[in-house]
């Protein structure tokens, strides 16, 4: 038996290496196509699903298609990371093309207060996304065929069609992405197609395709927007608040095909019952879809709609439908699974038809679907009525930067926002103008405002797609309030502005720069680098009628390598385009410690690297490369583990080691750096790693799980709640400690999404970071984590001969938008030598 099976995959290799499969594969052959419209395989140069589609040729036949057809247009809204464009293909009737902004300004004014609605006469709005994660390709590839069919198929189903609906349609949500796994698919393929999941095809190199040029997910980034991707679709979201927005992705090779509802009980309780009712009728035309070319599928047995950071949830809480359709993967061009050999053009043709189906259910169920959306809002105002009065103040007396982020968050997101009238403690809290925000909740998005601010800590279902709470202003460990009244509401923001950056004057003595401005390690960061001497104090000290905390950074002028005037205009170029204040100082004497006092400790520039590879998590590794490289304008190597026996380290004061996993003589290498005089600093995984290979020694609780009364059903959904899939906790802060400087409060919100937990050490100013006794303050945590995380502590530093080594169990820069501790890392970086 085994024999025959073995040559009816022989068989098949060679049948795949021979044939192409042509578009009478994909499309509709019910209708007749314009021979004017060029097909994909005129401009690209193959067929359909032969080669996998580059990002350049994907672009070339999409323009090539709006010059050929009155029913599309292209536009190009920006650039990655990388330079390639991100492109939107608007696909309507010609007639709607002519009155495309009537239409759009009536479909938004639908969703005004003033507005009397007539639905019937109203296209639907339809945003169809490709590919998020580029190495799952099928639906980029799709979207060739997709567009193809919408341009050139001359029935008058699909001529009807596009009088009633305009479509949104981006080809490919991370061009970098997919022109990197584009470009490994291509070159491992053989002229004989190999469907052995051994072969090299389908194990694509460290980090992969899937993510984009900082190696983020950034189908996590639709609620942070911190990506350039991000922040175009989300402009073009909010330009047409669509009806329904659709996600192709991919999932495991011998699964098959998923559409949307997922669990219901994992949906979020902000989403209206109503959508997942209109989300399942909408899953009734995949199915007949699917059933009629003979595909398999599932629905309603996995993923969620609960993390709002996702594209097939986040239009949920803006009065539209995400969709999310999960293929199975061939990963390459052909390859064995459990249900017989995976093709890629079959994968494309389920991406396709799904496509297709979205269109027809929008077209069908139009007024339902407009009449939702109109409803969505209209309710979602009178919750705000109800509301009126009850404000969201949030800022930082001590950093106008991390507000200001977190405003333009809510800017992008097309939320009001004011400024703070005038000084205020509110809560007990101070919030200071010009460093705070006031959101009024009686508004439009008064739904997304509260998915943003709440804190939840009680949930339907213990299992989590993704995170279990994104909390923002706790995110952004900004102070905040709700319930503010009206009169601490300034004027409405219409362009919203970062507070400029100044020195305060010039002086023959010295300059002092409070830490506790988010970008006040890239203004530190350019002074070490230009060999000037800067000083860090350790304890708090008052002159000119202003408190400096801990951490006050300290420029002498005299004995620098640039004289006075240099000196002040380098420094005031710096505090402009860092946004941050330096303040001009006549004297040494100060009420606590002198500036020359032994408690300003001198500082060296850093001299950081990375160590990424296989091994490495790609996620945490990209999040450190963008907040060094783009935020702070700092130099980072990138040390892959491959070359890492031979790296000449001693180029290096400070290694960092993302969440990892290494080997043996890793260990060994980075043992007698350390010994040596290095600093290294570890993240969640790393930091057992670790300890297992005594760089560090951690006493870590153990925790005993034992499952009572769980059948052998339901035993993947216990195991799956004792993980902490991503919540927020509150730690306590030693804030004279240096890891801590630049933290005004004693309090710090962390995010976490690991189970390992330390016992703190003997010494308590060993501690200065440590969960408090009550900790959860969003999320979902089971008990048995809960009470193992009370009192235990995420950061510990232990000297190992002339080095030191940080161990930190969580991840201080999660997802680019974790920007409340961010300077955790920054601490270890710059003052390393005083821990």
């Amino acid at each position: 038996m085994k024999f025959f099976y073995t040559l009816f995959l022989l068989s098949s290799w060679v049948i795949f290496g021979q044939k192409q499969t042509d578009l009478s594969y994909y499309l509709p052959q019910n209708t007749t196509y314009n021979q004017a419209i060029p097909t994909p395989q005129s401009v690209i140069g193959h067929e359909v699903g032969e080669w996998h589609v580059t990002h350049d040729k994907l672009v070339e036949y999409l323009k090539a298609l709006a010059k050929s057809s009155d029913r599309i247009t292209l536009d190009t809204r920006g650039t990655t990371f990388e330079g390639r464009p991100l492109i939107l293909l608007t696909i309507t009737s010609p007639q709607n093309h002519q009155n495309i902004d009537v239409i759009r300004s009536q479909h938004i004014a639908a969703t005004e207060d003033h507005t009397a609605v007539n639905i019937s006469t109203m296209p639907i709005v339809v945003n169809q996304g490709f590919s998020i994660h580029g190495n799952e390709p099928s639906g980029s590839n799709a979207a060739l065929l997709v567009a193809y069919y919408l341009a050139a198929a001359e029935s008058n189903e699909v001529k009807e069609m596009l009088k009633n609906m305009v479509v949104l349609f981006d080809p490919s949500f991370n061009p970098d992405g997919l022109q990197r796994f584009a470009y490994w698919a291509n070159s491992n393929r053989s002229k004989n197609l190999i469907s052995d999941p051994n072969d090299r095809e389908f194990s694509e190199v460290w980090p992969g395709g899937r993510t984009n040029h900082y190696w983020f997910d950034m189908n996590r980034d639709w609620l942070p927007v911190q990506l350039p991707e991000s922040k175009v679709r989300l402009e073009t979201f909010h330009k047409w608040l669509p009806n329904i927005l659709t996600d192709h992705h991919e999932m495991s090779t011998n699964s098959s095909f998923f559409f949307q509802p997922g669990i219901p009980s994992r949906t979020h309780p902000l989403t209206p019952r109503l959508n997942q009712e209109l989300t399942s009728k909408i899953g009734d035309f995949h199915a007949r879809a699917l059933d009629k070319i003979g595909s398999f599928y599932y629905t309603e047995e996995s993923f969620d709609d609960f993390y709002y950071g996702k594209g097939s949830t986040f239009p949920d809480i803006n009065g539209g439908i995400g969709i999310l359709f999960e293929q199975a993967s061939s990963r390459g061009h052909v390859q064995e699974s459990d249900n017989g050999l995976l093709t890629f053009p079959f994968t494309i043709r389920n991406q396709f038809t799904a496509a297709l189906s979205t269109l027809e259910a929008a077209v069908h169920m139009r007024e339902d679907i407009l009449k939702y959306q109109h409803d969505f809002f209209k309710n979602a105002r009178s919750e705000a009525k109800k509301l009126k009065g009850k404000n969201i103040v949030f800022g930082d007396e001590k950093d106008a930067a991390k507000a200001f982020e977190l405003a333009e968050i809510l800017r992008r997101h097309q939320i009001s926002i004011y400024e703070l009238k005038e000084d205020a403690i509110i809560d007990g809290k101070a919030f200071k103008r010009g460093y705070s925000y006031v959101i009024p909740t009686d508004q439009k998005n008064t739904r997304l405002i509260t998915a943003m601010f709440e804190k939840r800590t009680t949930f339907e279902d213990s299992l989590f797609y993704d995170v279990s709470a994104w909390t923002l202003p706790l995110a952004f460990n900004l102070d905040y309030a709700e319930g503010v009244s009206s009169s601490n509401l300034g004027e409405k923001i219409t362009n919203l502005k970062r507070k400029p950056g100044r020195v305060s004057g010039k002086s023959n003595y010295a300059y002092v720069m409070e830490w506790h401005e988010y970008y006040t390690p890239k203004v530190l960061n350019q002074i070490l680098k230009s060999d000037l001497r800067v000083k860090v104090g350790m304890k708090q000290f008052s002159t000119n009628g202003k408190t400096y905390d801990y951490g006050t950074i300290m420029i002498p002028v005299q004995n620098q390598t640039k004289n006075p005037e240099e000196l002040y205009a380098f420094l005031n170029g710096l505090a402009q385009d860092a946004h941050v204040e330096i303040d001009a100082v006549a004297t040494g004497l100060t009420q606590g410690i002198d500036l020359g006092s032994n408690h300003f400790k001198s500082l060296t520039p850093p001299k950081v690297a990375m160590i990424v590879g296989s091994g490495v998590s790609p996620y945490d590794a990209g999040e450190i490369w963008h907040l060094l490289d783009q935020r702070y304008d700092m130099s980072l190597t990138r040390l892959d583990t491959d070359q890492l026996d031979r790296a000449d380290l001693s180029r290096y004061n400070t290694i960092i080691l993302p969440s990892a996993n290494l080997s043996k003589s890793a260990a060994e290498k980075l043992t007698l750096w350390v010994e040596n005089g290095g600093t290294l600093i570890g993240f969640e995984n790393a930091v057992r790693w670790l300890d297992t290979n005594k760089l560090i020694k951690l006493d870590f609780k153990k925790m005993e799980r034992v499952a009572k009364n769980v059948t052998f059903e339901d035993r993947s959904d216990y195991n799956g709640a004792q993980v902490i899939g991503g919540a927020i906790f509150e730690a306590k802060l030693d804030r004279s400690h240096p890891i801590n400087f630049g933290f005004k409060n004693n309090k710090l919100p962390l995010f976490r999404g690991s189970t390992i937990f330390v016992n703190p050490d003997k010494q308590s100013y060993n501690n200065p970071i440590q969960y408090t006794k009550n900790p959860l303050l969003s999320g979902y945590v089971s008990k048995p984590n809960l009470d193992s995380l009370a009192l235990s502590v995420p950061y510990q530093m232990q000297r190992l001969k002339r080095g030191k080594v940080v161990a930190f169990t969580d991840n201080t820069n999660f997802r680019a938008f974790w920007f409340g501790t961010n300077k955790l890392m920054m601490n270890a970086i710059f003052f390393r030598e005083e821990l």
